[in-house]
């Protein structure tokens, strides 16, 4: 079976994607400086699978680095999920943004190349897609304009991705346009762990559930949706993790360069979502009203066809199921990972 390559899994999607790949069959190869995540993390993934990973700490933009990563062992694929992430952190410190996402990039393709691996994903966002285009999201659609530094760092290493695939024809190259990731795996072991204040819905839900934040502040219910709260299309990570494993099997017989949106093509309101977990899970989230947040789009969603029809992939996983073991990974990990004997 192939040995891919994980950039960044350490990290909340790149760990449940370890998971799939390693129940799958596949031998899992894991680099990361642990900037947003931990060894503790790749640890719960070999007592979920019961398989071993070759575990590097290593800063992905360390060509050095990254040259004996791939001496040391047959890489067939790579899927880069190394990067910084948090939007209104790239807002304050573009410049950082900039140079560590886009390296990273520029990094993994040179060293990709003097090693002769020919096969990446690329973990991208619906960001890309800007302010401009119509809803639902679909992959013909021009990269927009995007409203904050994390979103044009995505934008341009697409650009870079396909301008290299462009030069190198035996180059494949998928680029996964994620859209909102939840949940976490069912065994409770794996999540997402936030450094500092969550930048995400559910983490941040979770939370307050748990009692480490006081209330959640809804930021708009004045929006032109069904509840007057903004509707984004939340995915189980475990469904996006599977995306992956089917986007790896498409990759190893295909090359050029593939988009796919992962999504579950429908739009939840954050009003829903809250009121979903607390249903689910029986537990009250105190929340409040506050202004719209610029930037903020009333709704998006997906429109996932293409990777029903080329890849055989769809979300399997309710939003109930998400609220469900998003708060099963909170309550047995109220710190995260940090401070968890092993």
């Amino acid at each position: 079976m192939a040995t891919i390559l994980l950039a960044g899994g350490a990290g909340y999607i790149g760990s449940h994607t370890a998971v799939a790949l390693l129940n799958a069959g596949y031998d899992v190869v894991i680099a990361d400086n642990f900037a947003n995540s931990s060894p503790e993390a790749v640890r719960r993934v070999e007592r979920i699978t019961g398989k071993q990973v070759r575990l590097y700490e290593a800063d992905c933009r360390d060509n050095a680095r990254l040259a004996q990563i791939f001496r040391e062992n047959s890489i067939d694929a790579v899927i880069h999920f190394a990067g910084l992430k948090a939007v209104g952190e790239s807002v304050a410190y573009p410049v950082r943004y900039y140079r560590n996402n886009i390296d990273t990039t520029l990094s993994l393709l040179e060293t990709m190349a003097d090693a002769g691996v020919k096969r990446i994903l690329f973990s991208s966002s619906a960001t890309v897609y800007g302010e401009e285009n119509p809803i639902p999201y679909l992959e013909t659609m021009p990269r927009g304009v995007c409203t904050n530094p994390y979103g044009w760092t995505k934008a341009m290493m697409e650009q870079i991705f396909e301008d290299a695939a462009k030069a190198d024809p035996s180059l494949s190259v998928v680029l996964l346009r994620y859209f909102n990731p939840i949940g976490a795996h069912p065994s409770g072991l794996i999540g997402e762990d936030p450094q500092g204040i969550p930048n995400n819905l559910m983490p941040y839900v979770t939370q307050v559930a748990i009692g480490k934040r006081e209330c959640l502040t809804v930021f708009g219910n004045d929006y032109d949706t069904k509840d007057g709260t903004c509707g984004r299309d939340y995915i189980h990570v475990m469904d996006l993790a599977e995306g992956h494993l089917k986007a790896i099997g498409y990759i190893l017989q295909h090359s050029g360069v593939e988009v796919f949106n992962l999504g579950t093509g429908t739009p939840v309101s954050v009003k829903e979502l809250v009121e979903t977990f607390e249903a689910v899970n029986g537990v009250q989230i105190r929340r409040i009203y506050g202004g719209r947040r610029a930037g903020d789009l009333p709704e998006y969603y997906a429109n996932a066809d293409k990777a029903l029809a080329m890849l055989g992939w769809k979300t399997e996983r309710s939003l109930a199921d998400a609220c469900r073991d998003a708060w099963n990974w909170q309550k047995q990990n109220p710190n995260g990972y940090r401070g968890v004997e092993t």
